[in-house]
């Protein structure tokens, strides 16, 4: 059975790219967010297996929807995705649960390499 992903960003050409990675390598996309207030709702409802999410988005940014989330399930697998220069942040990502991050622009084979290692 595939996996389920739900992805997190506020520009809908990144969602289209991650989309069009995952679903190409055998992913199921069950939903999309624009912002983290979105993502947590979605996640409530979708229950996916893996959430990509946006570090910066505005509403709520990426490292308080994964807060969030994580408070709903603590096993929750979430893999940030950061623009270069967000060293920071991605630190925050981490110690707040995140299971890896991938950078912008993706790189197909990195964004699977992460996806998976996450998920086993």
């Amino acid at each position: 059975m595939s996996k389920k992903v739900l992805i997190v960003d506020d520009a809908a050409f990144m969602r289209m790219m991650i989309k069009d990675i995952l679903s190409k390598n055998g992913y199921e996309i069950v939903g999309e967010a624009q912002d983290g207030a979105q993502a947590v709702e979605k996640y409530k409802e979708l229950e996916p297996d893996l959430i990509t999410m946006d570090i910066t988005m505005p509403e709520m940014d990426g490292i308080t929807a994964l807060k969030e989330i994580r408070k709903i399930n603590p096993d929750a697998t979430v893999i940030m995705c950061s623009a270069m220069g967000q060293q920071a942040m991605v630190i925050d990502a981490i110690q707040a649960g995140a299971k890896d991050f991938i950078v912008k622009p993706f790189q197909a084979d990195r964004v699977l390499e992460a996806i998976q290692k996450a998920l086993s």
